[in-house]
């Protein structure tokens, strides 16, 4: 029997694909420190919880496809909080914000249409585009800039009649770049120019270090109708299970199309949402602990990386990933051999091969995004493998 050509050409996560090795090395006994997933080790808040157990209902019903009430007015409340004019009928919410972005790029994009990502760019960005038979045009950043984006006539030259959106995060995973107002200026300059859509991926918001000042796109005035914003509260609540996302956007007309796609898939889980809308109750000083924990374990990941001869790291300002170059010579076979063949006391590492975050045929061939949103003791261990695990593969490849 056949299957689709969709189906034969999606990829496996290149963030998960290692899993199976892992799960085999702990079979073995060895301990495993996973650097490779955004699976935040800090507790959700108590009002989670709280809300989930003042679900009194006899019965679990079908919700509103567009959300809750409940819900749709704590995300106002809480976006009004940060100055981000977004109301109750400017939201969607949807099953995470992975659905949110299939949505929305099926909603912009016709089969052969495109949109372009800054590169290395969330690997699951190309999945989610050849759901909606659009091709994603990478747009170059580079290490030795921090991974800022290009200039202006750049990125221009890159858009065609078939060109949708730009689609970017914003701090970015994997890099943890924080773009600055002038780049966010720029992108919407070339939006309202070439009259694309922009996609503003910020899961990541919360967590921006060093007092970098932050700019979301739904601040700029005059590209409301343009601007797609995709939110979480998977990062920002360590709830990444509950799988809880939306779409916020002031175009009226582009809301009512994915309206139709909510509705084709019902609604997100009744109990979960009423779950999520007790999260406007958590105390303000909750997100503000839990930026400085993730803040204070990037300074001593990045002090680590900083110390290993060869390895070339700048200092992410944002989310809670650092995307380095290491002295090897592929990332994705020394990710495999870190897992079949090699351990430290009986301790290994599981990481997120480069080329996984890259369209760009070759690149990321010596590059690791590394996740430091797990402890201090795992991040400790981590680092004192990886620079004993170098030492031992270079000998090795020679």
């Amino acid at each position: 029997m056949k299957l689709s050509k969709r189906a034969l050409e999606m990829n496996f996560s290149p963030i998960r694909k290692l899993i199976p090795l892992a799960d085999a090395a702990e079979a073995k006994g060895i301990k495993v420190y996973k650097l490779n997933i955004g699976q935040p080790n800090v507790v959700t808040p108590d009002s989670f919880f709280e809300g989930l157990h003042n679900y009194k209902e006899k019965i679990v019903k079908y919700s509103h496809s567009q959300g809750i009430p409940q819900l749709l007015e704590s995300f106002a409340k809480s976006y009004q909080k940060m100055g981000i004019d977004i109301k109750e009928e400017d939201l969607l919410i949807t099953q995470g914000g992975s659905e949110a972005i299939m949505f929305v790029l099926m909603a912009i994009c016709n089969e052969g249409d495109n949109v372009l990502i800054p590169e290395p760019f969330y690997s699951n960005y190309t999945s989610f585009c050849q759901f909606a038979g659009a091709e994603v045009i990478p747009i170059e950043t580079t290490i030795e800039t921090s991974f800022h984006l290009p200039s202006k006539d750049k990125i221009e030259a890159l858009i065609t009649d078939k060109t949708r959106a730009i689609m970017l995060s914003n701090p970015v995973n994997p890099t943890g770049t924080v773009y600055t107002k002038d780049e966010i200026e720029m992108i919407a300059e070339i939006a309202k120019e070439k009259d694309i859509y922009i996609i503003a991926d910020e899961v990541y918001r919360q967590f921006v270090y060093d007092d970098i000042p932050y700019t979301s796109f739904m601040q700029l005035e005059d590209v409301k109708d343009r601007v797609i914003l995709v939110d979480s509260i998977s990062k920002h609540y360590s709830a990444c299970g509950a799988r809880i996302g939306l779409i916020a956007s002031k175009n009226r007309e582009l809301m009512s199309c994915i309206m139709k796609f909510s509705q084709a898939r019902l609604c997100v889980s009744t109990i979960e949402q009423h779950a999520a809308s007790n999260l406007i109750n958590t105390m303000d000083n909750y997100l503000e602990d839990v930026r400085i924990k993730y803040q204070n374990r990037r300074d001593l990941l990045f002090s680590y990386l900083n110390r290993i001869p060869g390895v070339v790291c700048y200092k992410p300002h944002g989310a809670f990933y650092a995307f380095a170059k290491l002295p090897i010579d592929n990332a994705e076979k020394f990710a495999k051999w870190l897992l079949t063949d090699y351990s430290y006391e009986n301790q290994t590492l599981l990481l997120a091969p480069g080329p996984g975050f890259y369209q760009s045929e070759g690149k990321g061939e010596n590059e690791v995004r590394f996740s430091f949103c797990t402890s201090v003791d795992d991040i400790e261990n981590s680092m004192i493998i990886l620079r004993r695990a170098l030492e031992e593969y270079n000998k090795i490849v020679g």
